[in-house]
């Protein structure tokens, strides 16, 4: 597995793998990992535009935002992660983090791996703080931030209501040394 970074160029393709991502999201014994019904799990098109413009921007500036896919050996994205700006005033020293790992690349290290790379990133760009926003359901998830040093911060109880079924929200954070 190769992890690299995202260029804008190949975003397309990384809006592809995404998407056939979020078709899991809630299905077939996956936990919900987007705050998203079953039937709308796909990313929309405005946010789609804003990541991509967000590759362009300097660490620093608003929408900025950096991303780095895993590449499994037949060149197919198996996993990805990414870090952006916080949109309030006086947040340069911290990031959001997103991430996902194919369905078939699964449980084999690759999130704690891409972790460990977005936050080696993080600290040569300045960045001190990484902080995540999980659904509370998604205990896989929330494992893997606890092994790779994320803390609880809090939980906002049924903040969404998705497929008829109230699911709380986890915010997690990391200071990086």
């Amino acid at each position: 597995m190769t992890i690299e970074k995202l260029p804008p160029t190949a975003f397309d393709e990384f809006l592809a793998y995404l998407n056939d991502h979020l078709s899991d999201n809630g299905r077939d014994g996956t936990a919900y990992f987007q705050p998203l019904p079953r039937d709308a799990s796909r990313f929309p098109p405005e946010k789609a535009e804003a990541f991509r413009n967000g590759l362009r921007i300097e660490v620093g500036k608003p929408g900025w935002r950096r991303a780095w896919v895993a590449r499994a050996d037949d060149g197919a994205i198996a996993g990805h992660i990414d870090l952006r700006g916080l949109p309030e005033n006086y947040t340069r020293h911290r990031c959001l983090l997103g991430m996902g790992v194919d369905r078939k690349h699964r449980q084999q290290g690759l999130g704690s791996q891409l972790i460990a790379h977005a936050e080696n990133w993080a600290l040569l760009a300045g960045v001190q703080w990484v902080d995540l926003q999980v659904l509370s359901v998604n205990t896989p998830a929330i494992k893997l931030y606890e092994r790779s040093g994320y803390r609880k911060t809090g939980e906002i109880p049924n903040m969404f209501l998705l497929d008829g079924k109230h699911y709380s929200y986890t915010f997690m954070t990391r200071r990086l040394r």
